[in-house]
């Protein structure tokens, strides 16, 4: 299998995502990236899903962690009967898919596709665990391959050496448009909002693109007006939790605001990523609120007085009449035709 992570950032190669070995996952933690390069070891699928839960890995590490947690489910069970392994492993994948609710629907695909890997692999007396890992690794590749076809489409919209603005971390199509661009000589400037609290967009998008050889400038969460204004942004564009097919966009807390700038700006924000068939309306989509504590405070340091109350929505909605196009696989569709996507036959993507 030809390994579609070569050239991209040290965090989005596979074995710094999520990995299964020997009977245990390790995992990245993205939380102290790049200042500290740990990594968090469980040594059970629960606590796989715990590290999910508590945001060790985010963006669509979680897809890869639910994988391995699966292969690590599958060498939990190893001495049981055939039946109760099967029941063992079932009850593994519905923890692990409803890990994070907002993105249960994707996870349920990731993990249902290694519970069906495990059933041949158990009736045909194989290693269940290894042939899940070898199915998560070979998905993993899948979903990069596709996000390098999206990665074109999205470029295509970047002019010559222009500014784009990100918002959060778009894990495997911030490296896969970067690398693009790198193809094309195309030495595009990334200007990052931090993403409060976790600092995704500071920590893991800048990292990602400064591993890749780009000019990547950090601004605070309340300077991307300022910034489309004084620094002459281009482009606008977001990956995207869920994609409903009516046309409106679920991704982290602050993309909304954004996607407003933009438009006053006549800044295009272009949305990327597969639209979520589960998700007809948005009215489908349960909106995670996280531990407030985490805006009362950084890295364990509060920053309020006792008594100070904190409000911690996860994810923010923005409408379709803010999308200039939502950027696929398939090409660049309005966000108000998004049912033509399935209009032709569409491989699996979780």
């Amino acid at each position: 299998m030809e390994r579609v992570d070569e050239g991209l950032a040290f965090m989005l190669r596979y074995e710094n995502v999520a990995w299964y070995e020997k009977g245990k996952v390790r995992i990245l933690d993205r939380r102290i990236y790049p200042t500290e390069v740990s990594f968090v070891i469980c040594t059970s699928h629960r606590e796989v899903a715990k590290a999910i839960a508590d945001m060790v890995t985010q963006s669509a590490g979680p897809y890869t962690a639910a994988g391995m947690g699966m292969a690590l489910a599958a060498y939990e069970c190893r001495e049981l009967p055939e039946e109760e392994k099967i029941k063992y492993l079932e009850n593994a994948a519905y923890i692990l898919a409803n890990a994070r609710p907002t993105t249960a629907n994707r996870m349920t695909l990731i993990v249902n596709g290694c519970l069906e890997i495990s059933k041949i692999a158990i009736k045909s007396g194989q290693d269940s665990a290894e042939a899940i890992f070898q199915h998560t690794v070979s998905s993993i590749n899948n979903r990069y391959s596709r996000m390098g076809v999206v990665a074109k489409y999205l470029v295509d919209m970047f002019p010559e050496n222009g500014n784009v603005m990100t918002q959060c971390f778009g894990e495997t199509i911030v490296g896969m448009m970067l690398k693009e661009a790198k193809i094309r000589n195309n030495n595009i400037k990334l200007f990052c909002p931090e993403t409060r609290p976790y600092l995704q967009g500071a920590r893991l998008t800048a990292s990602v693109a400064y591993d890749q050889g780009f000019e990547v400038t950090v601004i605070t969460d309340n300077m991307p007006a300022a910034t489309m204004k004084n620094r002459n942004i281009d482009i606008f564009t977001s990956a995207a939790d869920s994609i409903c097919l009516d046309g409106h966009i679920v991704n982290k807390v602050g993309t909304m605001q954004i996607a407003i700038v933009a438009k006053y700006f006549e800044v295009p924000y272009f949305v990327t990523g597969i639209p979520d068939r589960e998700y007809d309306t948005i009215s489908k989509v349960k909106i995670e609120e996280r531990d407030p504590r985490h805006v009362l405070e950084f890295r364990g340091v509060k920053n309020t007085m006792d008594g100070v109350k904190g409000y911690y929505p996860s994810f923010d909605i923005t409408p379709p009449a803010l999308v200039s196009g939502v950027v696929t696989d398939q090409g660049i569709f309005s966000p108000y035709d998004l049912h033509r996507y399935f209009g032709a036959k569409v491989e699996k993507f979780y």
